[in-house]
């Protein structure tokens, strides 16, 4: 039984879990307190911020095609496609643990292009580069809560280490983007050549009009989303500043940098109401507003991505099986 067997990945994930609903029930609100929460809803705000959470899609998915464009050789995908393919990642992120969904999006686009040698490699390559412009507008939304929010320590701690982290993965993304060249292509063996056309997915490095475009739009997502949250919590009647709704974005960002079950329902709940406790908002209330911002952060994702899902004649059970088959792919290329 190998790792990849879905039996072993249970059995690893299992006691993480269990470790989480502990903490979940140790630091448990008064349940009462958080039904009471969702009696009084302001659901024009909701619609508000499921909005906002789909125009952060469309802006995210617009940097993604900016990417790509640099990355792949014409003829190109237009951006339906692109959307489509990132429509089904999201929902792949939001109905699967592990963030399988970058894989996901990778699968749906590459079927759109057939004939492409090595296109998966290089379309891995293009989402690693799209994921290191959100380190942009992650640096400036921390240096801005940093100055502006009220930060628990614990919580300082752990967005140091995914900030060093990040900047460390785009040195790296930088590094392997000038060594990319197409016609080092020739005469490589298959690992080394594997390697070199996911370079070229980094492609979009070299271009600085390129990166530029693809980092405003990564703003503009980070920021539609930064008013979906200050929306969110006025629904929940918290009525806190912008830069609450701020630290509320980097946190649950942290929180679900590696999900190992879908959504890290409860980790994110707990990571959202302890800090929002310091703004005077009753732990109640800042769960059931982290139930409510992660059910209307979903709804977008596993909404919209439905609807492309079933656009491109493919169900639950054969996204999975995509899935299982990329990560097969990419072992047997490692293997070669």
């Amino acid at each position: 039984m190998s790792l990849r067997d879905g039996r072993w990945r249970f059995l690893l994930v299992l006691p993480v879990m269990a470790g989480a609903i502990a903490l979940l029930i140790w630091h448990g609100p008064n349940w009462g307190s958080v039904q009471n929460a969702f009696t009084l809803v302001r659901w024009e705000w909701v619609f508000a911020a499921i909005g906002l959470n789909l125009l952060s899609v469309l802006s995210r998915a617009y940097a993604w095609e900016t990417v790509i464009k640099q990355s792949i050789e014409p003829p190109r995908p237009g951006f339906r496609l692109v959307f489509s393919a990132f429509s089904v990642g999201l929902f792949a992120n939001a109905v699967l643990p592990g963030r399988v969904g970058e894989l996901a999006r990778v699968a749906v686009l590459r079927r759109r292009i057939p004939g492409r040698r090595g296109a998966t490699a290089t379309l891995v390559g293009s989402v690693f580069a799209h994921r290191m412009f959100d380190l942009f507008p992650a640096v400036t939304l921390v240096i801005w809560v940093l100055i502006t929010a009220k930060i628990p320590g614990w919580a300082l701690t752990s967005i140091a280490i995914v900030l060093a982290g990040g900047i460390a993965l785009f040195i790296t993304a930088l590094l392997l983007a000038r060594r990319a060249n197409r016609d080092a292509l020739e005469g490589l063996g298959q690992l080394r050549t594997l390697l070199v056309r996911a370079r070229l997915g980094l492609a979009v490095m070299r271009s600085p009009t390129a990166a530029a475009t693809a980092a405003a739009f990564q703003f503009g997502g980070w920021a539609c989303q930064l008013f979906a949250v200050w929306a969110a919590m006025r629904a929940f009647h918290i009525y806190e500043s912008i830069s609450a709704a701020g630290l509320v974005l980097v946190l649950i960002n942290v929180a679900t940098i590696i999900t190992l079950w879908p959504g890290n329902f409860g980790f994110v709940q707990i990571a959202i109401a302890l800090p929002l406790v310091n703004y005077g908002v009753q732990y109640a209330k800042g769960v059931a507003f982290g139930v409510g911002l992660q059910a209307i952060e979903a709804s977008v994702g596993v909404g919209v991505g439905l609807v492309f899902l079933a656009r491109e004649g493919l169900s639950y059970a054969v996204l999975k099986q995509m899935d299982d088959k990329e990560r097969a792919d990419e072992a047997s290329l490692g293997s070669g």
